[in-house]
């Protein structure tokens, strides 16, 4: 299949709309109130042209607006204390405007802040104390309606909201909801799929390609890595509902990774023009995609001075300059899944990357690890060893397209592969690249997993979809790095002694405990108390699993999504250092 159209429509500008309708003689001397999904600059520009008419107007953000009150309305560095009693609606989580208000702790770090629980009328309730003394209040409003979704839950979701009087009205002429063109174009998507007549066999499609360009959000925030994007958060409310759209039709139950839609591609950019949204159902085309992902800019650092991910050729060779017996795989694209197996006289480990291609730093972090493990073998003291630095290459690919676009988004569409599966999940043949795991261990006979992970770096949002991120709840913001433990059972023992040796030896990495201390502070304050144990001044959590595979993985989760820079090497060192401590701690915990 190569290229078939399923829809290409323009849709009126809400500004440009709202702009034209407001400028006509008639409402001259009214005043305007609108919320809807637009940066700061364009807002301002059309309340200037609306006051040029006569009409006094305050167009704001309904995306995250308590947090653009702080960004465009008030001085921060006159704030002494604030006290902020947040809403608390009945058709969504207690914390979750808490959440939306993410990270203004962070943006007032010498201001005295409190969060009290309100009710569920939709306004933030502030009481400010100035340095000066001084106290004042304000009620910042968060536009929401109530709706049924693609997949029939009823969900509290941000909107737009227009109000508008005349100065004699004793009341608002209006006062309601209003559907944006961001709303509009997410409502197409989601109406365009669920309507096809697809297949009844998985996969459905080899790549459906969702392209929305439109006027938007893209804001960085003085808060480690936070922005404010309306492009990512729409790229990942369309992608994740999509896959439950295409889950529902599959008969498989919510959240089962095994799904094999096909590839989903949302592409969202920024443009100045009427928003358009095109979707188009290709074949795969590899060569062009290659072609077009930036070169390798790091061709000539060093691993442990990469600043980016590094290009897939660069990753293939490194794995070359080790040796070792060699082992490959193909992905369902055709890209080679490299293997490495070094032998030696100890126990065991697989070490893998890029399970989820879009969490870069454990690729470099396992090329590091086990670059020093070969080494080893110059004092006598031969690791013995699996690696595959990339186990998803397709979705690494995808990841590398869409970096040309945003390099810091999080990119959940390259997450998976390009069948639309979690790898770690599939059990039927074709394997593909699966089949490189299932050669490793058994090359290996490796009775510890190390899988290198990372999660968003900045918060991840579904505004369409009730804002917080369906069945990734705890992962919506950051909280330093931390480790999974899953183990088979009757290897819970061997387990915890795994985690506490790890976590003990992370404590010491230059940097990490206060980086982790810093992360799990904002979080709780707006998400509440972290729901995993700190061990060693490190996350973790230890549960028991009946998958296939060794008997105990240990998985590593660093915010890298997308980071760049000083972040990045920090990153894929804290990766390094947990595949060292892990491989050291269990050559004395390992089963004969």
């Amino acid at each position: 299949m190569k290229n078939k159209p399923l829809l290409d429509v323009v849709l009126p500008r809400t500004l440009d709309v709202w702009v034209s309708q407001f400028e006509q003689p008639e409402w001259r001397g009214a005043q305007l109130e609108g919320w809807l999904f637009e940066g700061v600059a364009a807002r301002r520009a059309a309340e200037q042209r609306l006051a040029a008419a006569g009409v006094q107007a305050q167009l704001r953000s309904a995306y995250k607006p308590l947090l653009h009150y702080f960004l465009e309305e008030i001085d921060r560095s006159t704030l002494a204390a604030v006290t902020i009693r947040y809403p608390v609606h009945p058709n969504t989580s207690p914390r979750r405007f808490l959440l939306e208000a993410y990270p203004l702790a962070g943006l007032l770090p010498d201001c005295k802040l409190e969060f009290v629980p309100g009710n569920d009328d939709l306004h933030y309730q502030l009481d400010f104390t100035l340095h000066d003394g001084s106290h004042k209040q304000a009620s910042v409003f968060a536009p929401n309606r109530i709706h049924v979704d693609h997949i029939d839950v009823t969900l509290l979701s941000p909107t737009g909201w227009l109000r508008a009087r005349m100065q004699s009205d004793l009341k608002a002429r209006l006062d309601s909801a209003h559907m944006t063109d961001y709303e509009q174009l997410f409502e197409r998507v989601v109406q365009t799929v669920k309507q096809h007549p697809w297949p009844a066999q998985e996969p459905y499609f080899e790549r459906l390609d969702i392209r929305v360009d439109l006027p938007g959000i893209e804001q960085a925030l003085p808060v480690d890595h936070e922005s404010i994007s309306s492009y990512e958060a729409l790229h990942e409310d369309i992608y994740f509902s999509l896959l439950e759209i295409f889950q529902r039709h599959s008969g498989r139950p919510a959240n089962d990774r095994r799904l094999q839609p096909g590839q989903i591609v949302p592409d969202v950019r920024a443009s100045h023009t009427a928003p358009r949204l095109s979707i188009c159902l290709n074949s795969f085309d590899t060569k062009t995609q290659d072609l077009c992902a930036p070169a390798d800019a790091g061709s000539e650092q060093p691993l442990d001075l990469l600043d980016t991910a590094p290009h897939p050729k660069r990753i293939a060779a490194e794995m070359d300059s080790m040796g070792g017996q060699r082992f490959v795989a193909l992905s369902c694209q055709g890209r080679e899944v490299h293997g490495l197996y070094q032998a030696g006289p100890g126990a065991a480990v697989l070490i893998s990357g890029g399970q989820h291609a879009n969490e870069t730093s454990g690729v470099v972090g396992a090329l590091r690890a086990a670059q020093i493990l070969k080494a080893r073998e110059s004092t006598g003291n031969k690791a013995h060893f699996a690696l595959i630095a990339l186990e998803n290459p397709d979705g690494y690919a995808l990841h590398r397209e869409l970096c040309t676009q945003h390099p810091g988004h999080m990119h959940h569409a390259a997450r998976y592969s390009a069948l639309g599966d979690d790898i770690e999940y599939r059990e039927q043949a074709p394997l593909y690249e699966r089949e490189a795991r299932e050669k490793a261990l058994t090359l290996s006979g490796a009775q510890l997993h190390i899988n290198l992970h990372g999660y968003p770096a900045h918060e991840w949002t579904r505004p369409l979809s009730g804002y917080v991120p369906r069945g990734f709840e705890l992962w919506t913001i950051p909280k330093g790095f931390f480790l999974i433990l899953r183990h088979h059972t009757g290897w819970q023992a061997e387990g915890r002694a795994l985690l506490e040796h790890v976590s003990a030896a992370l404590a010491k990495v230059p940097g990490l405990l206060a980086y982790n201390t810093r992360q799990m502070a904002l979080y709780e304050r707006h998400a509440g108390e972290l729901p995993f144990e700190v061990l060693n001044g490190s996350a973790c959590t230890q549960s028991e699993v009946n998958h296939r595979g060794a008997p105990i993985t240990l998985i590593t989760e660093f915010p890298d999504e997308t980071v760049e820079g000083e972040r990045f090497r920090f990153a894929h060192t804290v990766q390094m250092e947990t595949v060292l401590a892990a491989v050291s701690a269990w050559q004395g915990l390992a089963r004969k």
